[in-house]
């Protein structure tokens, strides 16, 4: 199989993934019950030449609920009548899903309240306090 770039300078070898098809449900005609055009797409995270430690530690992250617990990632396609279009679709989700896993998340830079929004805060707290003073003030004799 042929190697698969990914982007940000990770290209994945074609030996680290593993092909297995095996008959498809949907659309296929009478074809559907002969022809093998289900398939599943494995590569090992954990154990891939591909990857720095960054990289593989990020995707585990990011990817986490699809990895078995052995680090490997399956996909499946089946949405076409060709075994050959499935591949492809599977190694095209494969390249999707690895790409946005790779994109570092942005730091958060902390804002600051305005003043004009801790002066409404204060307001708020102020009328609050006051209706309840008054609430208590009068009281209920019986």
């Amino acid at each position: 199989m042929d190697d698969l770039p990914i982007g940000r300078g990770v290209v994945i070898p074609g030996h680290e993934l593993t092909v297995r098809t095996s008959r498809a449900s949907g659309p296929g005609g009478q074809g559907v019950n002969t022809t093998d055009s289900r398939v599943e797409l494995r590569w090992d995270v954990a154990g891939s030449t591909a990857l720095d430690d960054g990289q593989r530690a990020r995707l585990r992250e990011r990817l986490g609920p699809r990895l078995t617990v052995d680090g490997v990632l399956v996909l499946h396609a089946e949405e076409h009548r060709s075994q050959h279009r499935n591949r492809d679709a599977a190694r095209a989700r494969l390249r999707e899903l690895v790409t946005e896993a790779l994109v570092p998340p942005r730091p958060r830079r902390p804002t600051r309240r305005t003043r004009a929004s801790v002066e409404r805060r204060l307001d708020a707290k102020r009328r609050r306090g006051a209706r309840k003073r008054e609430r208590g003030a009068g009281g209920t004799e019986d």
